[in-house]
């Protein structure tokens, strides 16, 4: 049975604290490289993933987070890869939302691209998960099987409405691509709020060989974000999710919209977030080619004293921010990693 006692913060002991002053309170751990789909701008089409061996087991990724929790994390999103592919993963969910009734995680979350949620909406609820991200750059069918390589709309327009059926606050999460879905925002948008659903945007990030330039995917948000306020009402909100996102409400819609900006607007000043992968290394900035490894002390010691230090260790060294670059004479990764490897 997946499940490990908690060793929680001694009183009045401090939460974790990076260089800049930055409380470290939000985990993303990438539960397995694999995906279901090859998206474009994520993935080369023929991906070589890592041996099954080298993952952590769901007993160790679950001792790994709630070591984080202990101290301090109290927001943890599941990613991938695509995370509901992973066999047995629900028993990890379900071990992890223990978390939620002592109160130590304020949230429990994950990122999907919606293929398989049909399946497990109703599970994810009853272990306590309240909203999900969904990975969604078009409503276009084969826009979206050009987009995924091979992706059914029909499966994950399915799952969203059984996430919504089961309760759970969906966001839509959508990739600008130039010349692809640029021109389709404003009706994703409103489809999307119409449901009562917020939309968050993302720009293409330069991270792992995919096999074609991002240079000819890349398109600012600030851009699209100009091309909006010329049909529609956008009014700053001071929301704060402890993510990169800046968000507007849209009069006319009511919903929210949001934009992640790692190319033109670099977020990291207000940065309380960490990444670890599948195996176990541990990576404090998106964009840089840092890394820690955990599995070791992980598997070195029953007790998670080893483990502690070698993250206090990594959080003392968590840089000030990324310097993202795509251009014609940078038209190559910032950091060799997939996305899908580093955890969404």
């Amino acid at each position: 049975m997946i499940g490990s006692t908690l060793t929680p913060m001694a009183p009045g002991g401090s939460a974790m604290t990076d260089p800049f002053g930055r409380t470290i309170s939000y985990l993303r751990v990438s539960i397995t490289d694999r995906c279901d789909l090859r998206c474009v701008y994520c993935m080369s089409e023929d991906m070589t993933f890592l041996p099954r061996a080298d993952l952590l087991t769901l007993e160790e990724l679950d001792r790994l987070c709630s070591a984080f929790i202990a101290k301090g994390v109290k927001k943890l999103r599941l990613t991938g890869g695509e995370p509901l592919v992973r066999r047995n993963m629900m028993s990890l969910v379900r071990s992890l939302s223990r978390h939620l009734h002592t109160g130590a995680l304020d949230e429990l979350t994950l990122t999907t691209n919606g293929s398989q949620l049909a399946r497990y909406a109703a599970e994810l609820a009853d272990c306590g998960v309240r909203r999900i991200n969904v990975s969604l750059d078009t409503l276009d069918p084969d826009k979206f099987r050009a987009i995924t390589r091979w992706g059914d709309l029909g499966k994950v327009l399915a799952g969203i409405d059984a996430a919504r059926d089961a309760g759970l606050a969906v966001k839509i999460n959508a990739v600008a691509l130039k010349d692809v879905n640029e021109d389709e925002i404003p009706s994703l948008m409103e489809w999307a709020h119409g449901k009562g659903m917020a939309l968050t945007l993302i720009e293409v990030m330069p991270m792992g060989e995919i096999g074609e330039g991002r240079i000819d995917q890349y398109v600012p948000l600030s851009l699209l974000r100009a091309r909006l306020a010329g049909h529609y009402t956008l009014i700053d909100l001071d929301d704060n999710t402890g993510g990169p996102a800046r968000y507007v409400r849209v009069s006319e819609t009511g919903g929210k919209l949001g934009f992640i900006t790692p190319m033109t607007h670099n977020f990291c000043e207000s940065c309380n977030r960490v990444r670890v992968t599948c195996t176990g290394t541990l990576h404090t900035c998106l964009g840089h080619e840092d890394a820690s490894d955990l599995r070791r002390p992980l598997r070195g010691s029953q007790s998670d004293e080893l483990l502690g230090e070698a993250i206090d260790r990594a959080i003392a060294l968590k840089p000030k921010g990324h310097d993202f670059i795509i251009d014609r004479q940078h038209n190559r990764p910032s950091v060799s990693r997939h996305m899908s490897v580093t955890g969404g």
